[in-house]
């Protein structure tokens, strides 16, 4: 049988967002001010996400090492919380509602790769997160993804498909567990 094999030296990396100068300035500053255990001020956070292009709403919470790829890809709204270790991997656009719960280490992912393609291409998918969801602790949030208002997707799942408005989902893939009833 003659199977064709991934050929990595032939991947074409036509991803480019920014010049290389604000790159490596944006780099500079992601790593000593937002992936530091410092406890900075949220404040000084968020107006230093504004002057790399960021969209960033009042009260926003930014806790200690917190990772973000690109600030100019990035929408976040009023009172949301991005808690310690969250990585927001935004090789595309990632829009964050107001009154949102990023928990501890959660992951959102808006790159991938064709791998029906032996140059392993790279796939780009945006993010939405609704008003008032909530990303439990270590769960992944998958390109292309849309957490509608008020869904919540559990500690350590993963959403590969969107999810629907007032509702709890669980698992690897995540699936609906059961309505999100606010008291």
């Amino acid at each position: 049988m003659n199977m064709k094999k991934v050929k990595l030296s032939k991947y074409e990396s036509y991803y480019e967002q920014a010049s290389k100068i604000k790159l490596i300035l944006w780099y500079l500053t992601n790593m000593f001010l937002f992936k530091t255990m410092l406890p900075l001020p949220s404040m000084l956070k968020a107006k230093v996400l504004r002057f790399f292009g960021a969209s960033v709403g009042v009260n926003v919470v930014i806790k200690p090492n917190v990772n973000i790829k690109h600030p100019w890809l990035l929408s976040v709204g009023d009172h949301t919380w991005i808690g310690e270790g969250v990585w927001i991997d935004n090789l595309a656009l990632v829009n964050i509602g107001s009154n949102v719960c990023l928990s501890q280490g959660c992951y959102l992912l808006t790159g991938s790769h064709d791998y029906t393609k032996e140059g392993f291409e790279l796939l780009l998918g945006e993010i939405t997160l609704a008003d008032g969801v909530w990303i439990g602790a270590k769960a992944v949030v998958c390109p292309s993804v849309v957490c509608e208002s008020h869904s919540v997707l559990t500690a350590g799942s993963i959403a590969t498909k969107s999810l629907s408005s007032y509702s709890v989902y669980q698992g690897n893939p995540a699936t609906f567990k059961r309505k999100r009833e606010l008291k």
